[in-house]
């Protein structure tokens, strides 16, 4: 007998600050303790919630290996303090692996299997590099000519869509330095404060003078990607990285990241049990398979299908949170679809502020919840390309 469908409340959305990798402030922070220090920090935001009650948590990660392996999610709900009764499922649908969790949790409550889900994503590219520890593909993608795309570098699939969707190299540096500016402004005008929980640091230090290790203390709580002095003109110095003759380059790329996020969703039930105000609805998810060749173009997609799936049109949406993988196929989706450039990332893309993969879609979610809400808006969505040739997309309300 099919069960009554019910809406899929969110409660808490928070996330670390974006860190560089494999130098920057997060380089020898573990990715299990970033997810941690999310799921304490949105336990703190849902006072009176009975950790008890917790049916689930759910993080996705893109590599699920090493210190991000057997299986984090449940590493980290323990190392959290939570009950050893919650569950714990690690997800990996690559960079939509943190939105893929938000959407299984959303399914889950609105089916009425469960009535409160912890749902996010943790991602360290400084300790595990992209493709993981060992890359070992598949002979068969090399012996046919229509599987070969599986194996392409990701660097190469938007050399396609550039070429395909004609955007040229003067275009992607100045989406690029788009980005940069807008994430600059909103880190200067604290847009990002409600959404970040700053992350203590502590980092041992030699002293030349003592002799002794020093033990150095600090808090971040600000991205580190944005960088002041990125300029046209230094963009345009920059080589193409992936293919001799192209456009995209480390400028107008994402950058490699570390960060975490975590998401707190429950039923209205829940809600009223534990007196708990919502700051967002989750209303609808898609995800589509496109040619691994250009997978930049998966948003033109899944978009559409989701709008179509909850009655919706793009003109209705306040807000896009497009990730920007590349410059390239960010432009590829807004020029296809027609997107409102006012409307797709205005603080800023992942170019300027990061891509930590597995917990991106998480981030995102916080960064757009909290955006509506301080602009008395109303509906967004989050979406992005993801690696070997799928698109997803996440629509939701504020509240």
């Amino acid at each position: 007998m099919a069960k009554q469908t019910q809406d899929a409340y969110i409660v808490a959305a928070l996330r670390t600050p974006v860190g560089k990798a494999p130098r920057g402030m997060f380089k020898n922070v573990r990715p299990d303790d970033m997810l941690v220090h999310v799921l304490q920090a949105v336990m703190k935001q849902c006072e009176g919630l009975d950790p008890a009650a917790i049916d689930d948590v759910i993080a996705g990660c893109a590599m699920p290996e090493a210190e991000q392996g057997i299986n984090v999610a449940r590493v980290a709900l323990l190392l959290a303090g939570l009950p050893n009764s919650i569950p714990g499922m690690t997800i990996n649908r690559f960079c939509a692996s943190g939105l893929q969790a938000v959407a299984l949790a959303a399914d889950r409550i609105r089916l009425g299997e469960a009535d409160v889900i912890i749902a996010g994503g943790t991602e360290s590219m400084s300790m595990i590099p992209m493709m993981g520890n060992k890359v070992a593909m598949n002979p068969a993608m090399y012996m046919h000519d229509e599987n070969v795309a599986i194996a392409y570098g990701m660097g190469i699939t938007a050399e396609k869509v550039a070429q395909q969707w004609k955007v040229n190299r003067d275009q992607q540096d100045e989406f690029a330095m788009t980005s940069h500016m807008r994430a600059l402004q909103a880190i200067e005008t604290g847009e990002f404060k409600q959404e970040i929980a700053p992350y203590p640091i502590e980092e041992k230090r030699p002293d030349l003078t003592s002799h002794e290790t020093m033990t150095v203390k600090s808090v971040k709580d600000t991205d580190e990607g944005p960088r002041a002095d990125t300029s046209l003109a230094a963009l345009a110095k920059l080589k193409p990285v992936f293919a001799a003759d192209g456009s995209v380059t480390a400028g107008n790329s994402s950058q490699m990241s570390d960060g975490a996020g975590a998401v707190v969703m429950m039923s209205a039930a829940a809600l009223q049990r534990f007196n708990l105000t919502p700051i967002g609805r989750f209303i609808g998810y898609s995800v589509t398979g496109v040619p691994p060749e250009i997978m930049g173009i998966g948003p033109i997609k899944a978009i559409p299908k989701v709008l179509k799936q909850v009655g919706m049109k793009q003109d209705d949406l306040n807000w896009i949170e497009l990730n920007e993988a590349f410059a390239a196929q960010s432009l590829a989706v807004i020029n296809e679809l027609d997107l409102d450039r006012a409307k797709v990332n205005p603080l800023g893309g992942a170019i300027a502020l990061g891509h930590p993969l597995g917990a991106t879609g998480a981030i995102r979610v916080a960064t757009l919840l909290h955006g509506l809400r301080r602009r008395q808006q109303k509906y967004g969505m989050v979406t992005m390309c993801v690696g070997s040739g799928m698109g997803a997309a996440g629509v939701l309300e504020a509240l």
